[in-house]
């Protein structure tokens, strides 16, 4: 299959991207290397420097490339920013997907796989999280996300554009193999932060010591790079197989508690991690997990490499790699 994949030198992208011409498909990445990198890039694929806020630019690309398929992982995703800067967060993920859709219909593409994530569902209700859990997002990045789903069920019905939307937990780790080292140009989250712990950056802040999980702190369910790319790989060929849409959360039904993945960093690379414990923030919940027991029954799709080592494992190598530890 021909595959555009939007987004594709960045971090989930390039390992999907990896997955896919592993898997022999024709792959192109169309990125314009805001957050991602050159080293992320592959021989064996196409690149197209554009942006999806750039009409002309997509057009271009899809005339050319001609893909029978799109996988759409080009957004911003900081959730703290997306509550200071809704209008750069609705442009870029709202205006920029549906320039992409509108491209995409256009140019007679059939399959599309969407990046959506878990902040859909906002405060849990009840866990493991499913796919019919209530949708109320808490925060701004969460609302672009779900408003795109909306989206993509309108152009499936009137445009026969079929779509999976994967949503998707902690994304975590690098891969297996050790092709990709790139790292986050603007690194957010707990796993970056405590790597930069490692390596002489600021302490990490251990938000709440005192909720009711195994140690006090927040527990979060984290699912392998590796496995997330093989999950979108996975979509297309259920999008070409079955003919219909598909909305998947894809996590590990397990979490690891904010001092876990302190001790399993330790544990890597034999050294301390300096941290402070600090006041919960407003808004986070004990336990996040994920349900993705519909991933297992109809994609045949479970984690295979997201144990907390692993994931700490490839992470560290990937800053081993960079030089930065």
């Amino acid at each position: 299959m021909k595959i555009a994949v939007i987004g594709g030198a960045g971090y989930i992208g390039s390992h999907t991207a990896r997955e896919l011409l592993d898997k022999g498909h024709v792959v192109s990445v169309f990125d314009n290397l805001s957050l991602g990198l050159k080293e992320n890039l592959f021989p064996e694929a196409g690149f197209f420097l554009g942006d999806i806020l750039d009409k002309g630019s997509l057009e271009e690309f899809f005339r050319e490339f001609e893909p029978e398929a799109v996988v759409h992982l080009a957004a911003l995703k900081n959730v703290g920013d997306s509550m200071k800067d809704p209008e750069g967060y609705s442009e870029h993920n709202i205006t920029g997907t549906l320039n992409l859709l509108n491209a995409a219909s256009r140019h007679g593409v059939r399959y599309f796989v969407f990046s959506s994530s878990s902040s859909v569902y906002g405060d849990p209700e009840y866990l493991p999280i499913d796919e019919e859990h209530p949708k109320h997002p808490v925060n701004f990045y969460g609302h672009t996300k779900l408003s795109i789903e909306g989206y993509l069920a309108w152009y499936s019905r009137l445009r026969g554009i079929r779509f999976a939307a994967l949503r998707y937990f902690n994304a975590a780790g690098y891969d297996l193999k050790g092709r990709l080292v790139g790292l986050d140009k603007r690194p957010v989250n707990l796993i970056p932060a405590v790597m930069e712990a490692l390596t002489g950056g600021q302490e990490v802040l251990v938000f709440g010591s005192d909720f009711d999980t195994k140690d006090g702190t927040g527990v979060r369910d984290y699912v392998h790079v590796n496995d997330l790319a093989r999950g979108h790989e996975m979509a297309l060929r259920y999008l070409e197989r079955e003919n219909k849409d598909l909305i998947l959360n894809l996590g590990t039904r397990s979490g690891s508690s904010v001092l876990e993945i302190i001790r399993a960093a330790e544990k890597v690379s034999g050294r301390q991690v300096p941290y402070k414990l600090a006041p919960r923030r407003e808004g986070d919940p004990p336990t996040l997990i994920a349900d993705t027991s519909k991933a297992y029954q109809l994609l045949g799709w479970e984690a295979e490499c997201s144990d907390t080592e692993t994931i700490m494992r490839t992470t560290w190598n990937a800053y081993l790699a960079n030089g930065r530890a």
